[in-house]
C-alpha cells in the first residue's frame, strides 16, 4: 500500500466501518452486513465495489473466496493514521482510576508500577507491559580491566548506585598489550587507570559521544583498540542496564481468537519470558503516530516473529523532562484503536506526573 493513498469520504466510510465492525465481532464483514448496520444511502452493489477498491489497494482482504472481509495491517495503519479521533477518550481513564485507588497509599515506585500495570491490563483486557523508571544519566564510578586470557578481558562496572556489571570482552586480533601474562595484566591496569579517568562520571549517552581518536597523546596507540572495545561495552552493557520490565494481562491476552493456535502463544510466551531485552529497542525507540501521542507498530511492522500478529502501542513517561520509562500494550491487530490508544497514553501522563 502507498503511504500516500488518498480515499475518497464513501471509501473511508466503508473501511472504518469494515474495520470497526471486525474489531468488535472477529468475523470477516461483507456487504450486506455493512448495508444493514451502517447508514450509508448507498446499495449493496456500491459498497462491494468499494470494499473490491479498498481490497485492491492493499487495506483489506478476503479470507476465503467466499468470506467477507478482513483488514489488512495497512488497513490498520490507515485507520489509525488517517480515521481515528484525536480527541478519543475512553470512558474512565486510567489516570483516573489510579487516582481512585491509590490516593490513599504511599507506594514504592516499584509497588507504583506494579500497579499501574495490573490496572492497565484489567481495563484493555491486553497485555500492559511497563519498564520500572532508567536514566541515560546513570554515571560510571569505576571500571577494572581483569585478564581473563591472552584473547579475553572482564570488564567490571560500578555504576552510582554501586551496581555491578561484569561483561566479557573479546580483544581485538591483534591489541597493542603484551600476550604474556604479566605484562598484560599491568597493561591492562594502566588502560584501566587511563580510562576511568577518562570515564568517571559518563552517563551511558555520554560513552556514546566519545570519540576515541580525540585522546590523549599517550594512548594514541590505543585509539582503534579503545574504539572497538567501546563497541562491545555499549553492546554489552544495554541489556544489562535496561530498567526491568513488568507485565500484566498474559492470561486475557491469550483468550483472543487471533490466539486459538498454541505455537502462536508458545512464540509470544517465551518472546515476554526469555528475551525480553529483544523488546527494549521497540519500546525505548518511541516516535509518536501523526495524530496521537503514542507510537502504534502494526503487524509486519513489528521486526520480532512473535509481535507480527500483534499491535504494539508505546508511550514514554518522564521525570521532569528526562525520559525514564515506557508504558506499553500488546494485543491483536484487531484491537479497539481508539480506546487502547488513551489509555497508554493516560497511564504514561500519570506516572509523569508523579515521578515529577
Amino acid at each position: 500500500m502507498k503511504n500516500d493513498l488518498i480515499l475518497n469520504q464513501r471509501h473511508q466510510g466503508i473501511l472504518k466501518a469494515t474495520i470497526q465492525r471486525y474489531i468488535a465481532t472477529a468475523e470477516p464483514v461483507g456487504s450486506k452486513t455493512l448495508a444493514e448496520e451502517y447508514n450509508f444511502s448507498v446499495s449493496s452493489a456500491t459498497i462491494r465495489n468499494a470494499l473490491s477498491y479498498l481490497e485492491k489497494v492493499g487495506l483489506l482482504y478476503q479470507p476465503h473466496v467466499s468470506a467477507g472481509r478482513i483488514p489488512s495491517d495497512g488497513g490498520y495503519r490507515h485507520y489509525v493514521d488517517q480515521l481515528l479521533s484525536t480527541q478519543t477518550e475512553p470512558p474512565l481513564t486510567v489516570k483516573q482510576s489510579l487516582r481512585r485507588r491509590l490516593r490513599q497509599e504511599s507506594w514504592s515506585v516499584e509497588t507504583l508500577i506494579q500497579r499501574a500495570a495490573q490496572i492497565l491490563a484489567s481495563i484493555s483486557g491486553y497485555i500492559a507491559l511497563i519498564t520500572l523508571p532508567q536514566t541515560d544519566a546513570v554515571q560510571l564510578r569505576h571500571l577494572q580491566l581483569v585478564p581473563l586470557s591472552p584473547r579475553q578481558v572482564m570488564m567490571v562496572l560500578v555504576l552510582d548506585g554501586y551496581q555491578t556489571h561484569s561483561v566479557p570482552l573479546d580483544l581485538p586480533p591483534a591489541p597493542p598489550l603484551g600476550s604474556e601474562p604479566e605484562h598484560l595484566e599491568e597493561e591492562l591496569q594502566l588502560l584501566s587507570n587511563f580510562l576511568n579517568r577518562k570515564l568517571r562520571g559518563q552517563t551511558l549517552q555520554g560513552l556514546g559521544e566519545l570519540d576515541w581518536q580525540e585522546l590523549d597523546q599517550e594512548f594514541a596507540a590505543y585509539a582503534d583498540f579503545l574504539g572497538a572495545l567501546l563497541k562491545q561495552l555499549r553492546a554489552c552493557l544495554q541489556p544489562a542496564l535496561t530498567a526491568p520490565l513488568v507485565i500484566q494481562g498474559v492470561s486475557e491476552m491469550i483468550r483472543q481468537p487471533e490466539f486459538s493456535q498454541l505455537e502462536q502463544v508458545q512464540m509470544l510466551l517465551h518472546l515476554l519470558e526469555q528475551e525480553q531485552n529483544a523488546l527494549f529497542p521497540l519500546i525505548f525507540e518511541v516516535s509518536p503516530a501523526p495524530t496521537t501521542g503514542a507510537k502504534v507498530s502494526i503487524g509486519a511492522e513489528n521486526p520480532l516473529k512473535p509481535m507480527q500478529a500483534c499491535t504494539l502501542i508505546s508511550s514514554l513517561y518522564r521525570q521532569g523532562q528526562i525520559p525514564v520509562g515506557s508504558v506499553n500494550i500488546i494485543g491483536p491487530t484487531r484491537m479497539s484503536y481508539e480506546q487502547t490508544i488513551p489509555l497508554v497514553e493516560s497511564t504514561a501522563h500519570y506516572l509523569s506526573e508523579v515521578l515529577s
